[in-house]
């Protein structure tokens, strides 16, 4: 690749990072059976976040957030508009139904700059996001109907990362979570050095040019989309997930986090026969049992 295609390209994925696509809520939890409330509130800054409360007759609770340019929802990648990456859809209704069905009350909402949630005027990509998932077990611990609710979040890729600087900056605001998931969290120069080899360009070469271009933009560095920077604040049991030839994430650098994690009780899921992020996104809708099975585990 020629040196003015390489700064175009990687300029373009620095110009997506900090302005996330806005994808639509296409679905609703009652078109699978469950009755829902919407519900508002804020990030610990005051940014307004947008979500739903899905009941549950139980003392279960699973706080659910997402990756980016997704929502609460999913994505709604099997729209013309939308099918950037991939063009499926990727719908989290069928996991929220498998966990209401197995008595869990369901917490999901938008991240800033997504979904239905208020613009920050800027994405920081977990930076200024962990502010929200804040804002969300507050919000849980402040609600009549779930503020003694037994609780385990649910999190990825850019709700992941902003959940962990959350757990590191503050601790107790989760010492009554008793487990969570992480699917596919982002080392930050891992991602764009795989993102830049799968384009033909020189990783190192690459990530050095995202790193510049991103500064210019909003003045994060590459190295702050680093979950190994917080992975020992993850004092609770931990579902990872991967898919394994993802081609904008390196297998060892997941390997490297999971192994890390300090918890012994850690599982993690590789997905296979796939080179498409999105659909390790799109697993435990397929397979809820799984996702159930964890949380089970972590309940009793």
């Amino acid at each position: 690749m020629e040196q003015a295609q390489m700064i175009q390209a990687v300029n373009a994925m620095a110009q997506a990072m900090a302005k996330p696509t806005r994808t639509p809520v296409y679905r609703r939890p009652n078109e699978y059976g469950m009755v829902y409330e919407d519900i508002f509130f804020n990030a610990i800054d005051g940014t307004r976040l947008e979500g739903w409360f899905i009941p549950a007759d139980s003392d279960r609770l699973i706080i659910c957030n997402h990756f980016g340019p997704g929502n609460r929802y999913g994505f709604a990648g099997h729209l013309e508009e939308f099918s950037f990456r991939g063009g499926f859809e990727v719908n989290f209704l069928p996991a929220y139904q498998a966990l209401h069905e197995a008595g869990y009350n369901i917490i999901a909402y938008d991240i800033r700059d997504h979904g239905l949630s208020a613009s920050s005027g800027a994405n920081g990509f977990s930076q200024l996001e962990w502010r929200d998932i804040i804002g969300a077990v507050r919000y849980a611990k402040s609600r009549l109907e779930t503020r003694d609710l037994k609780t385990s979040l649910h999190t990825m890729c850019l709700g992941c990362n902003s959940t962990l600087i959350a757990m590191a900056k503050h601790p107790e605001e989760f010492e009554h979570i008793i487990s969570m998931t992480a699917l596919q969290p982002v080392l930050g120069r891992a991602m764009i050095e795989k993102s830049c080899q799968s384009m033909g360009i020189d990783p190192i070469e690459g990530a050095e040019l995202y790193d510049q271009q991103q500064r210019k933009i909003y003045g994060f560095r590459l190295d702050d989309y680093n979950a190994m920077k917080q992975v020992s604040a993850i004092k609770i049991p931990t579902l990872v997930l991967q898919v394994r030839n993802d081609a904008s994430m390196q297998a060892e650098a997941i390997q490297g986090f999971y192994d890390a994690l300090p918890n012994p009780d850690k599982k993690i899921i590789w997905v296979e026969e796939t080179a498409e992020r999105f659909r390790g996104y799109a697993y435990f809708s397929e397979h809820p049992e799984q996702l159930v099975a964890w949380f089970d585990a972590h309940m009793t």
